[in-house]
Order: C-alpha cells, then sequence, then structure tokens
C-alpha cells in the first residue's frame, strides 16, 4: 500500500480520492474549502491538512485535480504548494484539465527537483468518477507511468500513455472536440424531430440502432427532451476546455471550425442563465430559439 496525497476534493476528485482510501492506501487530502475535506474524512479514511504542502509531505505520490491552470500552479508550487514539500523520487500525477503549456511548464520544475511528473486527464465526468470508471490519458515517461497505474486502476477502467508530458491534455483536447460536435448533432436532430412533428424518444429508439448511435445519444437524449440539465460537467467548465483547445489550435494550425461554433453557442447558453447546465444543454438553446409550444 501506498502513502499518497489527494489535492482537490470537487465532484471529481473527491470520488477519486474515496477509491484510493478503499483499496487500502494511506491518502492524506487537502481541499481549498475546508467543509469539503472535512466531509470528505467522514467518508473515508485518511488525513486531512490545511494546505498543500502539508498534503503532499512523506507522500511517495501526489495527485492534483482542481480547476484550471492558475489553480494548478498555485497548489503545486505556490508558497505553500506542493512540489516544495515532495521529495526526491516522489511523483506528481495531475488530473487536471489544463493547457499543455502549464503542463510542461511545471513538468520541468518537477524535474529540478528529480520529482516525476505526469500529466493525467481524465474523461467520463461526475458519473465516471463515482463509478470509478474512468477513462486517463497520460503523458510522461514509462517508468513513471507504470509506477502510477496500479494507483490510477482504482477509479479507472481504462488508461493508456500518449507519449511525453503533455500528450495527455492533447489528447483530452481531441475528446472534448468531439464531445462538443456530438452533442451539438444530437440536439439539432432532436430539434428537428420535433419541428417534422415525430415523436423523439421513438426517433432515438430506432437510430440508435444504426450508425448514428453514441454514448451521448444513450445517456443524454431523454434528459435533454425532458429539459434536465443537471448532469454534472457544467458548461463553464466545457468552456475552459473549449478555450484551450482553440488556443492550441492557433499555434499548431489545426481548422477547428465547428469546434468555434459550438463555443459560441455555449456562450449563448451561459447568456440564458446555463452557466452551471450540463453540456447537453446546447439543446436548451435550441428550444429557447424555437419552442415549438
Amino acid at each position: 500500500m501506498a502513502t499518497v496525497a489527494f489535492i482537490g476534493l470537487g465532484v471529481m476528485g473527491y470520488p477519486m480520492a474515496g477509491y484510493l482510501s478503499r483499496a487500502g492506501h494511506c491518502v492524506r487530502v487537502y481541499n481549498r474549502t475546508l467543509s469539503r475535506k472535512d466531509q470528505w474524512l467522514r467518508a473515508y479514511t485518511g488525513w486531512g491538512f490545511a494546505t498543500p504542502g502539508e498534503a503532499a509531505r512523506g507522500a511517495e505520490v501526489v495527485f492534483t485535480c482542481v480547476g484550471n491552470d492558475h489553480d494548478l500552479s498555485e497548489v503545486v508550487r505556490g508558497e505553500q504548494g506542493a512540489l516544495a514539500a515532495m521529495g526526491r523520487g516522489t511523483l506528481l500525477v495531475d488530473h487536471t484539465t489544463v493547457s499543455a503549456d502549464i503542463t510542461r511548464s511545471l513538468a520541468v520544475c518537477a524535474r529540478d527537483r528529480e520529482i516525476g511528473y505526469l500529466d493525467a486527464p481524465v474523461s467520463g465526468g461526475q458519473a465516471g468518477a463515482q463509478k470509478g470508471s474512468l477513462t486517463v490519458m497520460v503523458g510522461g515517461q514509462e517508468a513513471d507511468y507504470q509506477r502510477a497505474l496500479p494507483l490510477i486502476n482504482c477509479y479507472a477502467d481504462a488508461v493508456k500513455l500518449m507519449g511525453p508530458v503533455g500528450s495527455g491534455q492533447l489528447c483530452k483536447m481531441v475528446n472534448q472536440i468531439c464531445i462538443a460536435g456530438v452533442v451539438q448533432g444530437l440536439a439539432e436532430g432532436l430539434h428537428f424531430a420535433k419541428a417534422a412533428g415525430l415523436d423523439a424518444e421513438e426517433v432515438v429508439s430506432v437510430i440508435s440502432k444504426g450508425a448514428a448511435q453514441s454514448w451521448q445519444m444513450e445517456n443524454r437524449s431523454k434528459t435533454m427532451l425532458a429539459g434536465e440539465y443537471e448532469h454534472g460537467f457544467a458548461v463553464d467548465w466545457m468552456r475552459k476546455d473549449l478555450a484551450i483547445v482553440l488556443d492550441e489550435a492557433r499555434r499548431n494550425g489545426a481548422l477547428l471550425p465547428l469546434t468555434a461554433l459550438v463555443d459560441q453557442f455555449y456562450s449563448e447558453v451561459q447568456a440564458i442563465g446555463g452557466s452551471r447546465w450540463d453540456t447537453s444543454s446546447l439543446f436548451a438553446r435550441l428550444m429557447k430559439i424555437r419552442p415549438f409550444e
């Protein structure tokens, strides 16, 4: 069993750290909102600390799962951050979806202190974290990956090393590009079905058996039609991710016209009060424009 630290107990990190505890590992936790840390300690066996550095001290592997580039930099290399407290030969594994730039920068800081670094963003959303069935895309060195793999497997069904540091974040960007396009396509399909006077649920029951089938169709079509958008991954977070994607595309020359358009549509969802709705709320935007009542 390993001594690990988990920094960030949000909707993803909370159950992920829980799975490490249930597997028997010694888990040291930190969260900026202290009440969330206390809640976790009532649910799981572990130790809570007041700063990221205190949580990281003595841990063999430190996991981070926070909000954005700024949050990650603060908990890793801030005045009370994890890096300063970590010993030589330890490993930092970041599960936050952030830019490849901050990932590479932090990896250099870690290497200078003889600490391993993996960028390991996740896919599967809140439901995947709660079920322990996440997909994890990893960038870094093979030896570090093999060291972290048994721990990551506590809350993941699929884990793959994609290449050097930064590769995990780039793979996650591809994931978000594909999700954006599929959700918009599903939203438009359901909207068209209603405009045509069809029973949209019956349409889905048929086309989901063919080439149009997707995870979004299977898991979100009914709730979209019911106007239910409380499924975890908020529009605010999706826009954060798409901003990272579009910034990277400007640098590498990738053409992403659909992604840019869907990002604009999500800004319209925010404007109608949907900042905390989940990503399937693209359908709500269409129904706001043309409700078919």
